[in-house]
């Protein structure tokens, strides 16, 4: 049996690299073959890839969805992960497991994790724009 999904009316999805929208209605989907699938909520637009930490997200989403261009988002991957650890050495342990599960291929669960570091982003933003 298929992975059943049930989309909202107007809901964005990403599925299996192309993107996808509900029309007016309700729908179910029922996916009987194994594709990367992004629903709306998980899904970051290229103009809200605007911090570090969003920047990275994006490209874990990219390499999720976009495996043919594996090798240029890898890199740019690495470029960021570098950047930021060096800017911020408390976010190693999450960027380490981030990593880990980047490279076992596991870029769902990448981006669950990317989340929590988004957060921790904006929570460090936060304490300093506090003290400005």
């Amino acid at each position: 049996m298929g992975l059943r999904i049930t989309v909202k009316p107007g809901e964005r999805l990403i599925l299996g690299g192309a993107v996808v929208r509900n029309g007016a209605t309700r729908a179910e989907l029922i996916i009987e073959n194994d594709v990367p699938i992004l629903r709306g909520k998980d899904v970051m637009r290229l103009e809200d890839a605007e911090s570090p930490c969003r920047r990275i997200y994006f490209t874990i989403q990219l390499m999720y969805v976009d495996p043919a261009n594996m090798d240029q988002h890898r890199e740019l991957y690495l470029e960021l992960v570098s950047d930021v650890v060096h800017a911020s050495p408390s976010t190693r342990a999450t960027l380490s497991e981030i990593s880990d599960l980047v490279v076992g291929g596991q870029y769902y669960q990448a981006l669950k994790v990317a989340r929590k570091l988004i957060a921790y982003e904006e929570e460090l933003i936060s304490h300093v724009a506090i003290r400005s």
